[in-house]
């Protein structure tokens, strides 16, 4: 979590000191209206650079996973981005069309208006005052429309489907955006360091808009396939899918995921396959009842149908230097273990020179059929990892001290959780509070929204 909260912060501080540099909040009178001109710029500029940055995560590039510790990270700065920017322009919009209805209703005098300087309107500055009214009309529904939206996204009963096709309407708005922000901001502000900032802002999200919408993102890490069996467990509501890819698949590490699409958009799935060249690009994902989406998915799905896939993004690849590991695989959270125990399995069956780093796999679920426990408990042998099978109506709740009472060396081990968001924060809070780094507590936010 540490990269993408530096991220955003390094980001807000950097805008926030350029914009100092050509502009101040403290006139020499505080007044409404002292105040509101510098209020709507410096508002309006925020929220412009972070619609900007999100609309860049929007497209997936890969190069940003190292420095921000994978695409889940990213999603989660692009959901920050998103509030960030919906925050920013709530203030913008309040201070620029409040104010005009707080005179209307009595609530502010306003100030008598000096002589404005007359302006060539040849030039590009006289230009833009000509069309300072449509930027403001366009900003202002655009608004509208995208507080709308971003309140949707925000709103998880929403059924994905829909959010999935809503969401690609803020790379419309976004443009209309950039015309409002490139129209109205302070005009001087383009010739200091704010404003080159801004216009890099402006081009690399306009870009990436045109990307989102003629449906070009990941298009160089997508390969067709078809699905070659489906393995169906009602208990565990899972359903397990095998996709037999063409060729172009470049590989996957243990632990990674891709994004899938049977019919209509993408959804993220994490691998539960280790890659294997030589076997050809045969996938397998868990996929658990968790939405409209997914729950669905046991009913449409059939072999033979075509499937194409996308990726494969993630960082949550089990690399560490510590001298043992503790795995946490809540629920369908289990699925990166899956992958990497097969890849271990692998290991040992074609070197001699195995690690003999000692894992300890935990795996609290509500239920769990028994093929699958079967399955599970060969895959651990086959790796030579220690598996506790937690079922909680049988054995009761996965805790912090309980992994620490059966992993006495717990304190020189890396712990890798995949499960729900809130029992990972919780196990996170137990082992901080036990003096574990949380540099040593690696946890995937598989959450795209």
């Amino acid at each position: 979590m540490k990269p993408i909260k530096y991220a955003l912060v390094g980001v807000l501080a950097l805008i926030t000191a350029l914009w100092s540099l050509s502009d101040t909040m403290f006139p020499e009178q505080i007044t409404w209206f002292a105040l509101r001109k510098p209020i709507v710029q410096y508002s309006g500029i925020i929220a412009i650079v972070a619609m900007s940055l999100a609309m860049i995560l929007a497209t997936r590039p890969v190069w940003l996973e190292k420095p921000l510790d994978g695409l889940d990270k990213m999603y989660r700065l692009h959901k920050w981005l998103g509030i960030t920017a919906l925050s920013s322009a709530v203030v913008h919009w309040w201070f620029a069309k409040g104010t005009k209805w707080m005179v209307g209703w009595g609530w502010l005098a306003r100030p008598e208006r000096g002589k404005r300087p007359e302006i060539d309107p040849a030039t590009l500055e006289g230009w833009l005052i000509t069309q300072r009214h449509h930027a403001e009309i366009i900003g202002e529904w655009a608004f509208y429309v995208a507080a709308i939206l971003l309140v949707l996204a925000l709103i998880k009963w929403f059924p994905y489907h829909w959010f999935a096709k809503t969401h690609k309407w803020l790379a419309a708005l976004f443009l209309g955006f950039v015309f409002h922000s490139f129209v109205l901001m302070n005009f001087s502000y383009w010739t200091e360091p704010v404003g080159i900032v801004v216009a890099l802002c402006l081009i690399a999200g306009t870009v990436s808009a045109v990307l989102v919408l003629l449906g070009k993102v990941g298009k160089q890490r997508k390969v067709a396939g078809k699905v070659a069996a489906l393995k169906h467990y009602p208990e565990a509501a899972t359903l397990e899918v095998t996709i037999e890819l063409e060729s172009g698949w470049r590989g996957h590490a243990a632990g990674q995921f891709a994004f899938v699409t049977f019919a209509d958009k993408p959804h993220p799935f994490t691998i539960a396959s280790a890659w294997d060249k030589e076997k050809g690009s045969r996938l397998v994902f868990l996929i658990k009842a968790l939405g409209d989406y997914t729950e669905a998915l046991p009913r449409t799905l059939q072999i033979g149908q075509s499937a194409v896939v996308e990726g494969p993004y993630g960082r949550f690849t089990f690399d560490g230097s510590r001298a043992r590991q503790i795995w946490v695989g809540a629920g369908c959270g289990v699925t990166p273990f899956l992958a990497k125990l097969e890849a271990l399995a692998k290991e040992r069956g074609t070197t001699a020179d195995v690690s003999d780093q000692p894992i300890d796999l935990f795996h609290p679920v509500a239920v769990c059929p028994p093929d699958m426990e079967q399955k599970l408990k060969e895959a651990a042998e086959a790796a030579g990892v220690r598996l506790h099978l937690i079922v909680s109506p049988r054995d009761g709740f996965l805790t912090g001290e309980r992994i620490r009472s059966l992993v006495p060396d717990w304190k020189n081990a890396s712990l890798w959780f995949c499960g729900p968001a809130a029992f990972g924060q919780t196990l996170r809070a137990d082992f901080a509070a036990q003096g574990v780094s949380l540099s040593n507590f690696h946890q995937e936010l598989f959450e795209m929204r």
